[in-house]
C-alpha cells in the first residue's frame, strides 16, 4: 500500500457492470451494522441524468454470534443474501430458521443457507462468489476466518486487529499467497488513515508513522488514580461507541498497543519508527511523516462508516459516506505525549512485537482474560496491563509458529492468566 498511485474517485462506474460481492462478518456488531448502513446507503448512488444508480455493492452472506439471532435474520432478508452462519448450535440454527423464515415471508424473499457451529464463520469467510470479506469478529476467534478468506483468495477489509496480532506472519504469508494486490486492506480509522497518507509517497520516502489516540476517559490520570476506577467508568468512552471488550482496551490503552503492532505488519515500518500521540478531539486519525520533514494527516468527524467505506470500496472511495469537517467554523486541536508510566500497555506491545513468535499472540490472550476479570471485579484496572506482562515473561516463545502453535499459545495465555488473577485475589 505505500506505492504512490491515483485514487479512482467514482465508485458507481468502477462497479458498473457488476457490483463488488460482500461477506460480512461479525454483521450484528458494531462494525457490522454500520457496514450494512454504508451499502444500504451506496445503493443510492446517482449518476448525472439517471436518477438512483445501480449498488455498487452485493451483500452475498453474513456470519455473526447466537447472541442476536433476529437481528441476523432481519440482514439477511433485507439484504437477499446466499447464506447465513452463525457459531451457535443446532437449536440456535434451527431459532435462526424460524426467525428467517417469518422475515422471509413478510417479504416475499428467499430464504439463505444457513450454516452453525464453530467453524460457521471460516465457511462463510470463503463463500463462493465473493470478491471481499469485511471482517468485524471481536477478537482472536477472527484469525481463522481471515486465514479462511485468504486462502479462498478473497480480499479481506480487516476490522478484527487480533488477526494481525495472534497470527501476524501466517496472516501475511496467506495475503501474499493470494497475488492479489492490496490483499490485506485496513479498517481501523488510525490504519485506513495511514493508508491514504501512504498514497502520497513510496516506502522508500516513509520515516515515520503516528498513531493518534483520543486518550479515553481517563486522559491526564496518573497510575495511582487509575488503580480506584471501576468498569462502569472504564465504559465511558468519551468519543467512540464499542462493545465492552474494545472500550475496555481503549481505556487502558491496550487498544493503542495493538494498533501500534497491526501498522507495524500492515504497512512494513518497524515498530521503533511508529509514535502514538494523544488527540482528544478525534478528528486527525492518523499521521505519516515523510524523510523530507514533511506529515501528512486524514482529517475527519470521528464517524467509523468512513473509513467503512472505504475498506468496501478501495481503492475507491464512496461518496457521502460521513460528514466532511466544517471549515467555516472554528476548531481547535490539541496533541500531547503519552504518558508510559500511567498508560505502558503500547511499549509492553512493542517489546512483544520485537520479540515476534507468539508473544503477541500470548499478550493479546491474556488481555482478554484480564479484562473479562476486571469486569468481574476480580482484577484492578492498572492490574489488567500488569497480568498480561506476568504472563508473557512466562511465555516460551514459538520463534516460527504455525496456526496450532499460536492457539496452543493462546489457551496457554489464558489458563495461565486466570491462574495469576486468582492468585491476587
Amino acid at each position: 500500500m505505500t506505492e504512490t498511485r491515483a485514487m479512482t474517485p467514482d465508485l458507481d462506474a468502477a462497479t458498473r457492470d457488476a457490483p463488488r460481492r460482500l461477506v460480512i462478518l461479525g454483521s450484528t456488531g458494531s462494525i457490522g451494522t454500520q457496514a450494512l448502513d454504508v451499502v444500504a446507503e451506496a445503493a443510492g448512488l446517482r449518476r448525472p441524468g439517471e436518477g438512483v444508480g445501480h449498488s455498487p455493492f452485493e451483500v452475498v452472506a453474513l456470519a455473526a454470534g447466537r447472541s442476536n439471532l433476529d437481528l441476523l435474520a432481519r440482514q439477511a432478508v433485507a439484504f437477499r443474501v446466499r447464506a447465513v452462519g452463525t457459531s451457535g448450535s443446532a437449536d440456535d440454527a434451527a431459532r435462526l430458521r424460524e426467525a428467517l423464515t417469518a422475515a422471509a415471508r413478510a417479504s416475499s424473499s428467499p430464504v439463505p443457507e444457513i450454516l452453525h457451529g464453530s467453524d460457521a464463520a471460516e465457511r462463510i469467510a470463503a463463500w463462493e462468489g465473493a470478491d471481499l470479506v469485511l471482517n468485524g469478529i471481536t477478537g482472536s476467534i477472527g484469525l481463522a476466518p481471515t486465514l479462511a478468506a485468504l486462502g479462498a483468495g478473497r480480499r479481506v477489509a480487516l476490522a478484527n486487529k487480533e488477526s494481525l496480532i495472534a497470527g501476524g506472519p501466517l496472516v501475511k504469508r496467506a495475503a501474499a499467497a493470494t497475488g492479489l494486490e492490496d490483499a490485506l486492506i485496513p479498517v481501523d480509522s488510525e490504519h485506513s488513515a495511514i493508508a491514504q497518507a501512504l498514497r502520497s509517497g513510496t516506502a522508500a520516502e516513509v520515516d515515520r508513522l503516528v498513531l493518534t489516540a483520543s486518550g479515553g476517559p481517563f486522559r491526564g490520570m496518573t497510575r495511582a488514580q487509575l488503580a480506584e476506577v471501576t468498569p462502569e467508568q472504564a465504559l465511558r468512552h468519551p468519543t467512540w461507541d464499542m462493545g465492552v471488550m474494545v472500550t475496555t482496551n481503549s481505556a487502558t490503552m491496550v487498544n493503542k498497543a495493538l494498533e501500534v503492532l497491526e501498522a507495524s505488519l500492515l504497512f512494513d515500518v518497524p515498530l521503533e519508527r511508529i509514535d502514538v500521540t494523544v488527540h482528544p478531539q478525534s478528528v486527525v486519525h492518523s499521521m505519516v511523516q515523510f524523510v523530507d520533514g514533511s506529515t501528512l494527516a486524514q482529517v475527519s468527524p470521528p464517524d467509523m462508516r468512513l473509513p467503512i467505506a472505504l475498506g468496501l470500496g478501495w481503492p475507491h472511495r464512496v461518496p457521502g459516506a460521513a460528514a466532511a469537517c466544517d471549515w467555516t467554523r472554528a476548531a481547535e486541536w490539541t496533541f500531547e505525549p503519552l504518558d508510559p508510566v500511567a498508560f505502558p500497555a503500547v511499549e509492553l506491545m512493542k517489546s512483544a512485537g520485537t520479540t515476534g513468535g507468539t508473544a503477541p499472540a500470548v499478550f493479546n490472550a491474556a488481555n482478554e482474560q484480564a479484562v473479562h476479570a476486571f469486569h468481574r471485579s476480580q482484577l484492578g484496572f492498572t492490574e489488567i496491563v500488569d497480568v498480561v506482562e506476568r504472563v508473557l515473561g512466562e511465555h516460551d516463545v514459538v520463534a516460527q509458529p504455525g496456526l496450532e502453535d499460536v492457539l496452543a499459545a493462546e489457551q496457554w495465555a489464558r489458563r495461565v492468566a486466570d491462574e495469576r488473577i486468582a492468585g491476587r485475589r
